[in-house]
């Protein structure tokens, strides 16, 4: 077993979003992303991967696929690999995300192509 806290591995930059890794085994991982008011996580994809995401913190903007999706503290966003995905704090405190990005087997990924 291994714990860890999310306040040790909370920071926040005025020149950039931050990411903490608190777990990497294989092909999976779990980190915190952490955004000022304005900062934002371009658009990207993760192919062949699941991404879980958790508001920790504040309040933002997700955009999976051009759908627009305001969220807050509690909210949980599956986001599918494939899925063209980004990240905004538009809101007026910080925000933190917990995220699980976890590697779709072969077969399944094989499956979605």
């Amino acid at each position: 077993m291994e714990k860890k806290t999310i306040a040790e591995h909370t920071e926040f930059r005025d020149d950039s979003f931050t990411k903490k890794i608190l777990f990497k085994q294989g092909d999976n991982v779990v980190f915190m992303l952490h955004f000022l008011p304005g900062q934002s996580l371009p658009a990207h994809k993760h192919p062949g991967a699941d991404v879980y995401l958790m508001v920790v913190e504040g309040s933002g903007e997700m955009i999976v696929d051009d759908n627009v999706v305001q969220v807050s503290k509690s909210d949980v966003v599956h986001v599918d690999g494939g899925e063209m995905f980004s990240y905004s704090n538009t809101g007026s405190e910080p925000s933190s995300l917990y995220v699980v990005l976890t590697k779709i087997p072969d077969e399944r990924y094989a499956k979605e192509i």
